[in-house]
């Protein structure tokens, strides 16, 4: 049996460092060397999800206007995404990698999610 111990309040916490990080990393490490889009589809990424942030009904939303299980099925499908993006793209190298290592990452803290109890 698998321990789910991201809880909303954690995941709220992950998100606005995971989106930043989404925005800058692909500058510091050069990305977009096999194609462009690997620069282009992680900033695009890190602004949708600062976006997505900023709208979510969690403790560190904003605006909260976006339900925290659609913020999780978003989290879910750009997890899918990253893991795809290396083949349908031709990423190579750190390209490819930093894709691949996103993905999982995200996909791990969204399986990992402990289900909210029922008050």
């Amino acid at each position: 049996m698998v321990m789910k111990f991201v809880t909303k309040r954690i995941h709220a916490f992950l998100d606005y460092p995971v989106a930043l990080a989404l925005i800058a990393l692909p500058f510091i490490l050069g990305l977009g060397t096999s194609n462009p889009v690997a620069l282009q589809l992680s900033v695009a990424t890190g602004i949708a999800a600062l976006i997505l942030t900023i709208l979510t009904d969690h403790h560190l939303g904003m605006v909260k206007v976006i339900p925290y299980k659609i913020h999780l099925i978003v989290d879910f499908l750009v997890a899918i995404v990253f893991i795809i993006a290396p083949f349908i793209f031709s990423f190579e190298g750190i390209d490819a990698y930093f894709y691949w290592v996103n993905g999982i990452a995200v996909l791990t803290v969204v399986s990992l999610h402990k289900p909210e109890a029922i008050a």
